[in-house]
This record gives C-alpha cells, structure tokens and sequence, in this order.
C-alpha cells in the first residue's frame, strides 16, 4: 500500500469518506459511488483510487497510476526552475590582438546563448588614454560582431579609465 507523500493526497484504502464522486482512467465522470465499488474499479484496472479534491463534497477520487502521477508531478517541480540572470564581464584592453578580441568574443557569445548578460570593458591605463579612438574602435568591432546575439543595452561610454557596453540577449526564438 503506499504511503502517504508529501503532499497529502489519501491514496487507496486512506480515503474513508463515502461517497465519493468517481472519475474514470481516461477522464471520463463515472458519477458519485460508493468507496468500496471504487476502489473495486480501480483494483481492477490494475491502478489506484486517489483523492484529487478532498475538500469538495463529496471528495473527488480519480482512477490513476499513482506512482506514474507522483513522477509526474516531482518533473514539474524541476522544471518550474529558471536560469538565474547574471552579469558577465569581459575585459580587453587597446593593444589586445586580434585573435585574443575573437576569443573574447566567442566567450561573449557563450555566455549571451546562456541567457546572461555581457559587459564589455576596455581598459586604458597611463599614456593609453590619448588613444581613446583605439579603444572605440575594439568596443565597436566586437558589437559589430555580436549583434546577431544580442541587443545593445547601454551604448560605448568612457567612465573614468574605461571605456564600456552593456549587451543583453535576445529574446529566444519562438
């Protein structure tokens, strides 16, 4: 016999109220009946009588495979789960190479396809700052090439020695 989950449904011989308003295998309402005729039914369907609405009366009872409807119900559980949003960071600075900017890029890529966000960031350090031009010109390039990815959130602005975009990803394909 089994026992009683966590959610408290009375399964079998746990539900004592009778009568009980009856549904079918395949959904069909069989009407109100007797417990012991139903549990009969269900005996001899190879399946269980379980309690779907116990506050109602009389309390509903469905023929159903519990441990199939218990597994059921513990996917829709994991299921219900969604991914965290976080924010990524990728940093570059104006003599970065170009074959470090597309690796860059490939991990920018990832992790917008991961329903993350992505902040770039150019950094510039002493003499670097005269060549702001140089770092625009990185910030861009990589927009450029993860636009099909993604959609600018904030636009290429300096703050303080840095140089940053914000990209977050696009809404997925339905």
């Amino acid at each position: 016999m089994p026992q009683r989950d966590q959610s408290k449904q009375r399964v079998n011989e746990q539900i004592r109220i009778s009568p009980i308003r009856l549904i079918g295998a395949q959904g069909e309402q069989l009407g109100v009946v007797p417990t012991a005729q139903a549990m009969d039914m269900a005996r001899e369907a190879n399946l269980d009588l379980v309690e779907v609405a116990p506050t109602e009366r009389p309390p509903v009872c469905k023929i159903m495979d519990f441990g199939k409807f218990r597994y059921q119900q513990s996917r829709k559980k994991e299921k219900g789960k969604t991914h965290q949003q976080k924010l990524k960071e990728i940093r570059v600075r104006p003599k970065t190479g170009e074959h470090d900017i597309d690796t860059k890029i490939n991990q920018a890529r990832k992790f917008l396809e991961h329903n993350d966000k992505v902040l770039l960031n150019v950094l510039f350090r002493g003499r670097e700052l005269q060549h702001i031009e140089e770092g625009k010109r990185i910030i861009e390039a990589m927009l450029v090439k993860l636009v099909e990815f993604a959609k600018i959130e904030k636009q290429p602005s300096m703050e303080g020695k840095r140089m940053t975009a914000m990209l977050a990803p696009k809404a997925a394909k339905t």
